[in-house]
């Protein structure tokens, strides 16, 4: 009876995964959740198969539903999740947050924008006196730490608390999934987390020295993730936790192994976080113990240990060169390692099919093989993932003392590059760029060296060229673009000009979706609503434009003539907001170094960007503002009619009602633009009052020479307008000086304007200079003309 069960339920997860189309066509979707959802109660006697556990199985297969119609389940499952977790049952409170963490991947989207009531849910849930129920919200709280960053993190407040009280629980499992929601949770965090880091360490430390090895590890994990976060504020608790590592990097039997490894990879985290000065004198030992450990013959230990190898490369610089020769080989070893011990291939979707045979769609596509439906996870693979990994870093880092590394570590990287597993091809991928750009270093002063550079980044090239049209992982040909944009934005048109051809048509394809990684299986029949490209994907190739006119300027325009209409589709209204901004954010940049030409596209674009500047998402109206900049800027004669429109859609931006700081600094940066190119069309006496009050800027200083040039050019031209705002100016100089964000040249901006004013006014300055503090007072004082 449970045998026929699972088969049924592998038959509906079959279903939702390649015929989610036919579930909402027959109003199946709610049916199927009324049903799954209440499986995740059933209890499991221990002896049962796991795999056959009616809440294993259902829960396989509201993942999959979630992953493939995440519209349509969430709904329903937080309908059933808000009753149950009020019921008396404390199984179905457990089933509750399972549900929530279940989906909290396929419906990220929706989740985000339902944070509180699912963390009320799901915090309620910690607290519960069931262990079971505790244990399932602490999981739930891991998911959502993985699935819905940034979000999620604006919760610390309310989310930290709770889970170090977590850490506390009487129940070994409820710890060790808290200490995993902590690391996971804390990934993303920066100074928020100072105020809980002395509860925080006390409790992890104290657990390190108390608690069985499973949970050692664990916390060691989430030790990582703090110290990560807290950066140079972990000072105080790093030379205890560096003590204790020294008894773990030391420990050889091989139950202790993969705590071993997890203390490696620790004290390389540590390093990062409190840095050179503080860790290279104590290193010594801690390196000859992550050498000797590598003899251990234990993949995981190997794989931490490239990866602290990759950190210390990183924090001492070419001061790690002197390590290289101990280092390098062993990152070698793992490269090398016969694949034949990494491929152990499991049976991939087909699988389900075992029991029941005849439920397929296409029986003849069964009989080939599909490469790109196995799913192999190995140790031996995450160690040469790592080990390719260590190679580039190490010829970044250390440049020119790699030298006699790079022959045999880009022959390995060659290799990687089709490697069959995407975790080795997308190290491979961020490696080569790394052994180009030292072997450029490398090889610019030897005799024939640019004939060996024109070699290798040949061979470079045409592999990111390759991977962009044919490789079937998305995340592998985001980073080839990205890796590419670099490229081009440091070694400019000419390196890359012969290759300009194929690259376009590779970037038209990613464009058009029609490249390798983009086809959907070809019996699924998911339709456009639930087709979610990958953002990360479609963000990197958008990349590639701007590094094209960067690297063009005005000759760029008829290569974005073929590019600009399969790039607009992504703007339609349909689309997600993520999309349409990260069109109007390539445009923008577009502008900025195309020039001119952006002209013809002026009447084409400006009304999405003036649309997109009322956008509900932060993000969306911060590229709008400074696309509509860019437009003003460059647009010459035909952005002149929307000047009235632009300032009107940017006025709301300068208000209170505009939450967002980077915004507000975006907004400023466009109207600077706009009266440096067009002051005429600009009403100065309205404009000047509301455009300094939001001044200085406080988040996107890349902003600041856009801004203070502008206003430096009104006051030294005596403009009338902002000569009738002396007091204002003279605050606004004064804590720019002072600033430790701003750059040298946005402060000799603004104090030549300063130094004018004095000059025009002199004595006269004598009272507004008075009403500032002596600090800034003699930050300005600094600018003033020698008498």
């Amino acid at each position: 009876m449970l045998c026929s069960i699972y088969q049924a339920i592998q038959i509906i997860s079959w279903l939702a995964k390649y015929k989610s189309n036919s579930l909402k066509k027959y109003k199946l979707v709610i049916p199927i959740l009324q049903v799954m959802c209440p499986l995740l109660a059933e209890s499991t006697d221990g002896d049962e198969d796991d795999d056959l556990a009616p809440d294993r199985a259902a829960a396989e297969v509201i993942d999959t539903m979630a992953l493939n119609l995440p519209k349509h389940v969430f709904p329903p499952v937080f309908e059933f999740v808000s009753l149950s977790s009020q019921n008396a049952n404390p199984k179905y409170r457990e089933a509750s947050v399972t549900a929530l963490g279940v989906i909290s991947e396929g419906c990220l989207e929706l989740m985000k924008n339902k944070l509180e009531p699912v963390l009320h849910i799901v915090l309620g849930a910690l607290r519960d006196p069931e262990q079971m129920v505790r244990g399932a919200a602490s999981f739930a709280l891991g998911q959502f730490a993985e699935h819905l960053q940034p979000e999620i993190v604006s919760h610390y407040e309310s989310v930290l608390p709770s889970i170090s009280n977590a850490l506390d629980d009487a129940s070994d499992e409820v710890k060790e999934k808290s200490y995993y929601a902590l690391a996971a949770f804390c990934e993303d965090m920066g100074e928020e987390i100072l105020p809980f880091l002395d509860p925080l360490m006390a409790r992890l430390l104290a657990a390190l020295h108390s608690s069985p090895r499973n949970l050692q590890e664990t916390c060691m994990s989430a030790i990582g993730s703090v110290a990560a976060a807290a950066e140079q504020a972990f000072l105080p608790y790093a030379e205890r936790v560096l003590e204790l590592m020294k008894n773990f990097m030391v420990l050889a039997n091989d139950e202790d192994l993969r705590s071993r490894a997890r203390a490696t990879e620790l004290v390389g985290i540590v390093a990062m976080s409190v840095g050179r000065i503080r860790m290279e004198s104590i290193l010594p030992p801690f390196i000859e113990a992550a050498i000797t450990g590598f003899g251990l013959e234990f993949s995981e230990l190997r794989e931490y240990t490239h990866g602290f190898f990759s950190n210390i490369a990183e924090i001492l610089g070419e001061g790690f060169a002197q390590y290289l020769p101990h280092v390098v080989p062993l990152a070698f070893a793992s490269c090398n390692l016969d694949d034949g011990s990494a491929v152990d291939i499991v049976e991939s979707d087909d699988e389900i099919f075992n029991g029941f045979g005849g439920v397929s769609s296409d029986d003849e596509a069964r009989d080939e093989p599909r490469v790109r439906n196995i799913s192999i996870r190995t140790g031996v693979l995450d160690e040469k993932a790592a080990a390719t990994q260590a190679l580039g870093l190490f010829a970044q880092h250390t440049k020119s003392s790699y030298a006699p590394y790079l022959e045999e570590s880009l022959k390995i990287l060659v290799r990687h590059s089709g490697y069959f597993h995407e975790d080795v091809r997308l190290q491979a991928t961020i490696a080569l760029k790394h052994i180009l750009l030292a072997a450029l270093t490398i090889l610019q002063s030897q005799n024939e060296g640019a004939a060996k550079t024109k070699v290798i980044l040949d061979t470079v090239m045409n592999i990111y060229i390759k991977t962009l049209a044919e490789d079937d992982d998305k995340e592998v040909v985001a980073q080839a673009c990205l890796s590419v944009a670099d490229i081009i934005k440091e070694y400019g048109y000419m390196a890359v000009e012969p290759y300009m051809p194929r690259l376009v048509d590779a970037t038209l394809l990613l464009l058009r979706e029609e490249s390798a990684c983009q086809q959907t299986e070809p019996d699924s029949d998911i339709d456009d609503d639930d087709t979610q490209h990958d953002e990360e994907l479609m963000d990197a190739v958008s990349d590639l434009l701007p590094a094209f006119a960067k690297s063009m300027g005005s000759h760029f325009a008829p290569i974005f003539a073929k590019l600009y209409d399969p790039l607009m589709k992504f703007a339609r209204a349909s689309r997600p907001p993520q999309d349409r901004t990260m069109v109007v954010a390539c445009l923008a940049e577009v502008a900025q170094d195309m020039g001119s030409p952006i002209a013809g596209y002026v009447d084409r674009v400006m009304p999405l960007v003036l649309k997109e500047l009322t956008s509900s998402e932060a993000t969306n109206r911060r590229n709008a503002a400074f696309c509509v900049g860019e437009l003003c800027k460059n647009g010459g004669e035909s952005a002149l009619k929307y000047y009235g429109d632009t300032l009107r859609g940017l006025y709301p931006l300068f208000g209170e009602s505009e939450p967002d700081n980077a915004v507000r600094d975006n907004a400023a940066g466009a109207v600077a633009r706009m009266i440096m190119v067009h002051p005429e069309s600009v009403p100065l006496n309205q404009v000047l009052p509301v455009f300094l009050k939001v001044l200085p800027l406080k988040e996107d200083h890349e902003e600041s020479i856009t801004v203070y040039s502008c206003v430096s050019t009104l006051v030294l031209s005596s403009n009338p307008q902002i000569l009738s705002l002396v007091p204002e100016l003279v605050n606004l100089f004064a804590q720019v000086v002072v600033s430790p964000e701003e750059t040298a040249e946005a402060k000799a901006e603004v104090g030549r304007a300063f130094s004018h004013l004095i000059s025009l006014y002199g004595q006269q300055m004598q009272p507004l200079l008075s009403n500032l503090s002596p600090a800034h007072a003699n930050a300005l004082a600094a600018f003033a003309p020698r008498s």
